[in-house]
Formats: structure tokens, sequence, C-alpha cells
């Protein structure tokens, strides 16, 4: 399952797969998707962090394992990133809005 939301280097977009029962999250976007942090959450314990250098791609995939978790109480890993070049106080502003509306949607994938 794919969704995503905004356009030119605000794009953000999510992609959903279901590994048995458990899910795996990839998110992407800006002007070049990368790999800057990963998110895992099991059942019952509090979620696992792994900030990937200088990332703080985490911010945006906290709430998508946060709110996969309510819905499906299984294993959940989040992992991707977002970069726009020098990016801008109001640019990361518009990429965690953009982020947001996109975890509103996961009940929908």
């Amino acid at each position: 399952m794919h969704i995503s939301t905004g356009k030119g280097k605000y794009h953000v977009w999510l992609e959903q797969q279901r590994i048995g029962p458990d899910f795996l999250f990839i998110l992407g976007g800006g002007e070049k998707t990368h790999i800057g942090g990963i998110v895992i959450s099991e059942p019952n314990k509090p979620p696992t962090i792994i900030r990937l250098g200088t990332h703080y791609d985490h911010h945006v995939l906290t709430p998508i394992i946060e709110t996969a978790r309510q819905i499906y109480n299984t294993t959940i890993v989040a992992i991707g990133g977002i970069h726009i070049e020098n990016a801008s106080k109001e640019d990361i502003n518009i990429i965690t809005q953009n982020c947001k509306e996109i975890t509103d949607q996961i009940n929908t994938l």
C-alpha cells in the first residue's frame, strides 16, 4: 500500500508492507529519499530509535510507529528519510506537516 501528499520538494510518501503478522513502513520524499533513521516497536515495549549520522528523521518516523501500534498491536518497523538541501525552518515545518497528514491516513492502508 502507498500513500503520499505534498508537491515538489515537499512531496512525502509512505509504503506499508505486511511481513507475516508484522508491518514495515518505508517513508521517503523531499529532494532526496534516504535512510536517516529506523524506529522499531514491539508490543508492550517502548520503541527503539536508531538515528543514523546527523539525521533527524526519527522525529517523523516515531509518530508513524505510535499510530500503527495503536491500530495493529504487533511488531512494526519504520525506516526512511526525507532530505531537502539547506532546509529552512519553514521547509522543515511543511515536511513535518505533510508527514503528519500521512500518519493520519495509516488506518486507511
